[in-house]
């Protein structure tokens, strides 16, 4: 990449530079190859606002969160690597009390967005500029090429091949390069370290970079990684149709907590612990049937025909020749939210569940903008997409001996109750490359932590607050050579808030270690468990097999 800094830097060395030796404004003179610096400002202590929102349009604790903001750098840019690119991208950099790293953060679903955040009040594990910021990072996101009226909007990729590929892996490649020659010129120094940290669609975006471009970052966090698009939209067009095709079998988000409730029943005390939590629900051979209603039909009881699609859905859809596309959910966390089941199977009616709205968006994405989803070949479209984009979108290559070669190191982790893309599938990944290097190399440089629980990033029954505690163990492990081993992981009573205070406290253990409990004290404690090696071989019920496309 070519750069061009100011006259004004030449010849000053960057090891007697103070904090921030050029003027933010500088900036725009920049020359970065086939990018634009739109603006460059200095933003100060608690003015920021997200463009295009009004405060009125804002709750009052993402308004005081975005309040909280120190005073930064905030520069703008343009990258056009092809005549149909249009990377927009944002890096901030405070301007005192830079820890001398530089943060990458991702995008959810299909991006179309810069991900400014309010991680004051909340929720996810995901980074944004505003949490990297206020933990004293330097960092970028990128809208990934194009504008998107929502997270589930595609329409952007149709006829726009060029945009495929800057959404699929090359615009976060770029922003990460100009990113940190833009931090380099105003602090007068390289970043120290660099990192990724992000979830879903995010996760993908982390380990197409470990992958394609190991050179980017030292160290990514990969959380629910979407790695394989193709075969998750397989997935979800599986699951509709279980639910949906037959009126009948249609299960309304209202008996959700009985088949949770029917799960624990039977797994709950699978893992030495009756507590609410599956450790591990590959150990549980649930029978959906035990829910036969017997009389009139009511929330706490499913009909044959829900039975029959719920059984599908734990199945996950397999090709004519019984071989798996992609794996199914599991049992035992049904109830979790906010993005759990209710939303994600049932939505408030049939036809209207969130597998909807993605399933729209990656057919537009698949150049097929008038699916029919009720009677769409599962096979043929996974076939077809995997032959198409597959190269372009998944993340699924196992070889990741160059990211480990320079020293880089990865962190994936998935909740177990996730209904939007099942956690064996990330399970899977992780045994691929176990496979492709030993366990003994692979974990010299990658760390898997399931949470029980969890849904879809965050939420759920089970502790699920930790990015900010993963974060610090993947800089101890690239800084300092310390391999992350438990992860404690919290839960407050009111999601992701530390004021509301903390209802439990639980280990996150490096799989396939999973947490038990030493038999004394509380067991709203994490330390009170301990990691240990599964008392059986989990994988007794044909779940996890990798996908086959």
């Amino acid at each position: 990449m070519r750069i061009a800094l100011p006259a004004l830097f030449a010849g000053v060395l960057f090891a007697t530079a103070p904090v921030f030796a050029a003027p933010c404004a500088s900036l725009t003179a920049l020359k970065l190859s086939t990018t634009t610096i739109t603006a460059a400002q200095v933003v100060e202590a608690g003015s920021f606002r997200v463009p295009g929102l009004r405060p009125a349009a804002l709750p009052a604790d993402e308004l005081r969160a975005f309040e909280r903001l120190p005073a930064f750098c905030r520069v703008q840019g343009i990258i056009a690597p092809s005549s149909d690119s249009h990377i927009e991208f944002e890096v901030w950099m405070p301007l005192s009390g830079w820890n001398g790293r530089y943060l990458g953060v991702g995008n959810g679903a299909l991006a179309g967005s810069i991900t400014y955040g309010a991680p004051g009040v909340i929720t996810s594990n995901d980074p944004t500029l505003q949490s990297a910021l206020m933990d004293g990072y330097a960092t970028s996101s990128t809208d990934t090429g194009h504008e998107a009226a929502s997270l589930n909007d595609g329409k952007w990729a149709l006829g726009h091949r060029e945009k495929i590929i800057d959404y699929g892996y090359r615009a976060v490649h770029e922003t990460a390069e100009r990113a940190k020659a833009i931090i380099g010129a105003f602090y007068r120094r390289a970043p120290e370290h660099s990192y990724f940290d992000s979830c879903s669609n995010g996760g993908r975006q982390g380990l197409m970079e470990a992958q394609r471009y190991p050179a980017d970052y030292d160290g990514v966090i990969a959380g629910a990684p979407a790695a394989s698009i193709t075969q998750l939209n397989a997935h979800m067009e599986w699951d509709v149709q279980a639910t949906d095709k037959d009126p009948a079998s249609y299960i309304p988000a209202n008996k959700w907590p009985a088949v949770q409730a029917a799960v624990l029943e039977q797994c709950d005390v699978l893992d030495g612990l009756k507590d609410g939590l599956i450790e591990d629900p590959r150990r549980c051979d649930f029978k959906p049937s035990v829910l036969l209603c017997h009389g009139p039909e009511s929330p706490s009881c499913l009909t044959a025909p829900q039975i029959t699609a719920l059984e599908k859905i734990y199945a996950g859809p397999r090709d004519s020749q019984g071989r798996q596309i992609f794996p199914g959910l599991v049992p035992g966390g049904e109830t979790g939210g906010p993005i759990g089941w209710a939303l994600a199977v049932s939505g408030p009616a049939r036809g209207q569940s969130a597998y909807y709205g993605l399933l729209q968006g990656f057919a537009d994405l698949m150049q097929n903008p008038h699916p029919d989803l009720l009677t769409a070949d599962v096979e043929h479209d996974a076939d077809r997409d995997d032959a198409a984009l597959g190269h372009i979108l998944n993340a699924t290559n196992p070889d990741l001996t160059a990211f480990e070669a320079r020293g880089g190191k990865l962190i994936l982790y998935h909740g177990w109750s996730d209904p939007v893309i099942s956690p064996l599938a990330t399970v899977a990944y992780y045994e691929a490359v176990v496979t492709r290097m030993s366990r003994r190399d692979a974990e010299r440089f990658t760390r898997l932590y399931m949470v029980p629980g969890m849904p879809h990033g965050f939420g759920g029954s089970g502790p699920n607050t930790f990015g900010t505690t993963m974060l610090s163990a993947l800089d101890r492990w690239v800084e300092k050579g310390v391999a992350p081993q438990a992860i404690i992981a919290t839960k407050y009573r009111t999601n992701g808030d530390p004021a509301s205070g903390i209802i439990r406290t639980r280990p996150l253990c490096p799989y396939p270690e999973v947490a038990r409990y030493k038999g004394t004290g509380s067991t709203d404690v994490a330390a009170n468990f301990a990691c240990s090696a599964p008392r059986h071989r989990s994988d007794t019920h044909g779940r996890g097999d990798p996908p086959q496309h």
